[in-house]
């Protein structure tokens, strides 16, 4: 099978696409044929060595697919040759070898079936974003009703998730972008409003916008930015942190959290058990249909143009950046 290979963890640069054996299969592995893969800045992040997982190389990234099963190895349950699944969190694309490859081996208990209404370039990506983002709106527990959700670089593929899912749950869900068309189209996807973030006056139009200051904070951006959000924090507010595309916070001052019992926490899919998972996705996929809300694509590249896919994904785009294997 072709795959493309990553022989060092010095950057995604390195990747080579070549020929390589099909995966072997262990026990309660099920073979899936790749249709469509989904890039994550995860990926970008384990092969600059930025990640805490230490793969064998070569390896193969990509943490997200849909395909159909080949094959299933030993005795297990619920799936079989020639179902269509999508490849839920595991160990796939990090410790062992990923999607982007005509094949891949995953444990059938990572896999899920998705909407039949659902694309399969709708399905190749919702997975891991939608975990991430219901996994961020619900680890404080519920929110107070009529709750302000503030979700930063709202246009990616965890902010657009945060956006239809918090929707759904009822929240006020106020994103920021710097893209006015971008903005117009989070309000098309369920937020009550945006805001530019490079706009000397966001912060205090949050609070004459919406009336209150925000319940939850949803930070996919981290540097210069994340004190600025802690400044439009009501009291007992909190922030679920799951990106750091700008970097470093600077100056962090920790007083700011003092005297409005602030909290900060990490989002991280992987500390969900299988089970966890499982029933998370069930969630997402109800509450996705009480709005009738689609996951986003953003484009979609051919299985040889993965580098110009990781340059698109750079670019900040507004939903799923996928790669068209088979």
């Amino acid at each position: 099978m072709r795959a493309w290979l990553l022989d060092q963890q010095t950057g995604i640069e390195h990747l080579r696409l070549a020929e390589v054996p099909d995966a072997v299969l262990k026990p309660g592995d099920a073979l899936l044929e790749v249709r469509y893969a989904a890039l994550n800045p995860a990926d970008r992040y384990l092969a600059e060595k930025q990640y805490p997982a230490k793969p064998p190389l070569p390896h193969i990234l990509g943490r997200d697919a849909i395909g159909r099963v080949l094959q299933v190895q030993g005795n297990t349950t619920g799936v079989k040759a020639g179902d269509r699944r999508a490849i839920l969190r595991g160990d796939v694309g990090v410790e062992r070898w990923g999607s982007f490859a005509q094949k891949v081996a995953v444990p059938v208990d990572n896999l899920v079936e998705v909407p039949e209404s659902w694309s399969e370039e709708e399905s190749a990506g919702a997975t891991l974003v939608y975990l991430t983002a219901y996994q961020a709106l619900t680890t404080w527990g519920p929110l107070p009703e009529g709750a302000v959700v503030l979700v930063t670089g709202a246009t990616g593929g965890v902010g657009v998730a945060s956006i239809q899912l918090g929707h759904a749950m009822g929240y006020t869900m106020v994103g920021l972008s710097r893209s006015a068309e971008k903005g117009a189209k989070l309000q098309q996807l369920g937020a009550s409003g945006f805001l530019n973030p490079g706009d000397p006056q966001w912060r205090q139009q949050v609070k004459t916008r919406f009336a209150r200051r925000v319940d939850l904070a949803i930070d996919n951006i981290g540097g210069k930015l994340l004190p600025e959000v802690l400044d439009t924090l009501g009291e007992g507010g909190r922030v679920s942190l799951v990106g750091r595309l700008a970097g470093p916070v600077p100056n962090f001052n920790t007083a700011s959290m003092f005297f409005r019992r602030l909290r900060m926490g990490g989002v991280a899919v992987g500390s969900y058990t299988n089970e966890e998972s499982r029933a998370a996705w069930k969630e997402v996929i109800r509450l996705l249909a009480r709005t009738g809300a689609r996951p986003l694509v953003d484009s979609v590249f051919a299985f040889e143009e993965l580098p110009k896919a990781f340059e698109r994904l750079a670019e900040g785009p507004m939903g799923k950046v996928l790669l068209r294997v088979q």
